[in-house]
């Protein structure tokens, strides 16, 4: 496929995109950086060959299904999601085989049908469940400003995985920072699973570190980070003596982004299908029904206004948490596009 690929993937999502464009744009401004959201957005489907979405995602594992009273999406993007289908059949009042699933949910509420996955560990929403509840970036203060730096005077460690916050990385390395890339020596980046040109192009140019994760070993890896990425449950990194708050006391002019599905606060996890659903980031078929627009969209989407949260701090002296929804990116575009296009 070429270029002219990615801008059509580009139509589909095309009325949700004003405040994601003014966001890169201000971006740019920061770092002189240009975005070049086509390539952003759509390089992994182009890459891997993927089909437009409809009812199931671009990628096959995440899926709208109808409820009694609406629509539910549930992702089954891990191998332990396809096989805790059973149970969640169970939970839902008709155990049988997995392909069973879509009757199963006819028979119950949607909140029913995301509720069981959740406790089952399915990343699941409601579509438009998250829409007006959070900004896309929440800014806590926890540190003392600094005197703006140049960007590649800037280290950043990268915990995060899979797409939105390498892709922060990515976007800030271009500025000029210095990234490292820091994985789980028994949990390597999902990523790595996918196409291998769009890995490398997530993170090209960035130093590589694998470390066992164990209390205390990733210490000395972020003692002279000026930003940290991660995209963790906040209990995840405290365990291993890791802490936000602290990082940031420890040093005038630091930056931290925390990259979740809906809040620090919040245990749920999110993938970028089922957190572009639930921010309201979605189309309608001929017949009205909810399909999927773009690839993961919710990913790249977070991963663009992560970067412009970090550069944006880091001009203005740092010392910040930034708290970065994906739901809630992905309901500012959608919150926005209702607005040009009220309902009929």
């Amino acid at each position: 496929m070429e270029n002219h690929v990615l801008h059509s993937w580009m139509d589909s999502v095309e009325p949700f995109l004003a405040p994601l464009a003014d966001v890169a744009r201000s971006f740019t401004d920061l770092t002189d950086v240009p975005v070049d959201l086509p390539t952003a957005l759509f390089l992994r489907a182009r890459l891997a060959g993927l089909g437009r979405p409809g009812s199931t995602s671009a990628n096959g594992s995440c899926h709208l299904l109808q409820a009694t009273d609406g629509w539910a999406a549930v992702n089954l993007a891990r191998p332990d999601d396809l096989a805790a289908v059973p149970a969640l059949l169970t939970l839902l009042g008709s155990p049988g085989e997995p392909e069973d699933l879509r009757a199963a949910v006819r028979r119950v509420t949607a909140d029913e049908a995301v509720e069981g996955a959740r406790l089952l560990g399915i990343a699941a929403a409601v579509p438009g469940s998250a829409q007006r509840g959070r900004p896309a970036v929440h800014v806590e203060r926890w540190g003392e400003r600094s005197s703006p730096r140049a960007m590649a005077e800037i280290r950043i460690v990268d915990f995060s995985a899979l797409w939105a916050g390498p892709l922060c990385a990515r976007l800030l390395g271009l500025a000029g920072a210095r990234v490292v890339k820091v994985e789980s020596a028994t949990r390597p980046d999902g990523a790595r699973f996918g196409a291998p040109a769009f890995y490398r192009w997530l993170h090209d140019g960035h130093d590589n570190l694998v470390v066992d994760f164990v209390p205390g070993a990733l210490d000395e890896i972020v003692a002279e980070a000026d930003v940290v990425i991660e995209a963790s449950r906040p209990r995840a990194l405290r365990r291993l003596g890791l802490r936000a708050e602290e990082f940031l006391a420890a040093r005038p002019g630091r930056v931290w982004v925390g990259i979740t599905g809906y809040g620090r606060e919040s245990d749920l996890i999110a993938f970028g299908d089922d957190a572009a659903v639930a921010g309201g980031l979605s189309g309608v078929d001929p017949n009205g029904d909810p399909v999927f627009v773009g690839d993961a969209l919710a990913d790249p989407v977070t991963g663009v206004f992560a970067a412009h949260a970090v550069a944006r701090s880091l001009a203005a002296g740092g010392g910040e948490l930034l708290c970065v929804s994906m739901s809630a990116c992905a309901a500012t575009l959608a919150d926005a596009r209702s607005r040009v296009q009220p309902p009929c």
